[in-house]
């Protein structure tokens, strides 16, 4: 597939298909191994997908400048997956997505901030209905916030403003640094962060985690690395409106996986997502074009 005749929109919402059919696995065997150890390897087979893919390309050698912020976003990235994994494991699935669902709103934020984009009417629009169908789509499954676990609801915050930071970075060093580079970065850093905690929680995985794991890791990096690649063609403000669309994916998931039967709220929240995605897209920014890839 060539995903330069695709628009970026479609391609983040393709690559957070992929992260949202992840985060239903690390639902799966999140009771199964201790938080720390279930992170640490996610990132352990996500550093081998990414070395092998790297080995494989040979883009060019990261500058210092590439390195430093690299790594200042793998931090970032191990504080989002830490809290996020943490508040799916202490609230609700609805709650914990309701509370993600905030990062569009601080990466429209961020984006203008940061990186000085124009956040048009037509995005701003989007963001607005978009944001009313997660609320109806969550309020018609019962989000009442009764008896609300305090600290898993401030991890998912934490996540969702982590989150939004680490995109608006990923869309500057798209631009310049090779795709496949920054994905490697974002698993090595969190990986070896994570090693100390995980081996002093540790257990013995068996042979079903050990492959649950290593699918986790494989679609962490193909999910980012389609992240990576319609940042690199649109604004970060602009995609913003694409993260509603995991909303959607966890109501097809929960239908197939889970036999749950999405209902009215969900269907009319549906709706909306759809039309405030397709409103966002239509807002005109910096031209779709990518740059060169670096390599040799």
């Amino acid at each position: 597939m060539n995903l330069d005749r695709l628009h970026p929109a479609l391609i983040a919402i393709l690559g957070i298909g992929v992260l949202s059919v992840m985060d239903a696995l690390i639902k799966a065997i999140g009771a199964e191994l201790p938080l720390f150890e279930m992170i640490f390897l996610r990132f352990v087979f996500g550093v081998a997908t990414a070395m092998a893919v790297w080995v494989i390309t040979r883009p060019a050698l990261p500058n210092r400048e590439a390195i430093k912020i690299n790594l200042f976003r793998g931090c970032l990235v191990t504080l989002t997956v830490s809290t996020f994994f943490y508040a799916l494991r202490t609230l609700p699935l609805a709650e914990a997505i309701a509370f993600s669902f905030l990062s569009p709103l601080f990466l429209a934020l961020f984006g203008a901030l940061i990186l000085g984009e124009r956040i048009g009417r037509h995005t701003l629009g989007g963001l607005a209905i978009g944001f009313l169908g997660m609320v109806v789509m969550v309020g018609g499954q019962g989000f009442s916030g009764v008896n609300l676990h305090l600290p898993g609801a401030a991890a998912a915050i934490a996540s969702a403003v982590t989150y939004a930071f680490s995109l608006v970075l990923l869309r500057q060093r798209a631009q310049q640094d090779a795709l496949i580079t920054i994905v490697l970065f974002q698993n090595i850093v969190p990986g070896t962060i994570i090693a100390v905690p995980a081996v002093m929680t540790w257990v013995p995985p068996s042979m079903g985690d050990l492959g649950l794991t290593a699918l986790i890791g494989v679609m962490g990096v193909c999910g980012h690395l389609l992240m990576g690649a319609a940042f690199r063609r649109a604004e970060a403000s602009r995609l913003a409106i694409a993260e509603y669309s995991a909303l959607l994916y966890a109501t097809v998931l929960g239908f197939v996986f889970f036999k749950e039967i999405p209902g009215l709220a969900t269907l009319a929240g549906t709706a909306l997502i759809v039309i405030g995605t397709l409103l966002a897209m239509r807002e005109r920014g910096n031209p779709d074009v990518p740059p060169v890839d670096p390599a040799p």
